[in-house]
Formats: structure tokens, C-alpha cells, sequence
């Protein structure tokens, strides 16, 4: 790995989690529900992103899958807690 890619992943990890903190924050503190749920998605954006660096960083095939099991698994739940939040049940 050239020294560049290496400082552009190592710069990417860093406004990564520095997205995810402030996801956190606004998890934490948000006024409202939506707030919260949007928070969340962007949450789950943010460990699917970071799986995925760490993957190219490490050269590691598990990391993607985890990445992609984590996307798939962030969006069911997202529509999950879109559909509670408009009808007050998941299941009809």
C-alpha cells in the first residue's frame, strides 16, 4: 500500500468517526423520534462505511461481507422503525 492510500485511508477513518460521533450525539439528544431514527440510518451508513475502509486498509474479504450485512440489516430496520412510527405497529 503507497503512502498516499494509506493517509487517505487513515484521513477517511478519522471524518468516519467523527460522523459517527456526531450521529451519536444527535441519537442521544435528538428533539424529536424522526430525529432519532434519521440519526440511526446515518449511523448504521457510518459502521458500513468504516467496515469497508477497514476492508481496503486490511485487505480483508470478511470485512466487506460484514459490510454488507450490516446494509442490509440497517435498511430492514430503518423501514421497520419508519412504518411504527406512521402506523404505531411493524406487523398488520
Amino acid at each position: 500500500m503507497t503512502t498516499l492510500l494509506s493517509a487517505a485511508i487513515l484521513f477517511a477513518l478519522a471524518c468516519v468517526l467523527l460522523g459517527m460521533a456526531l450521529c451519536t450525539l444527535r441519537l442521544m439528544i435528538g428533539p424529536s423520534a424522526q430525529d432519532r431514527v434519521l440519526a440511526l440510518d446515518t449511523l448504521w451508513m457510518c459502521t458500513m462505511l468504516l467496515a469497508l475502509l477497514l476492508g481496503i486498509r486490511y485487505a480483508s474479504e470478511v470485512y466487506f461481507e460484514a459490510a454488507l450485512i450490516i446494509a442490509l440489516l440497517g435498511f430492514v430496520s430503518t423501514i421497520a422503525l419508519a412504518k411504527f412510527l406512521m402506523r404505531g405497529e411493524v406487523i398488520e
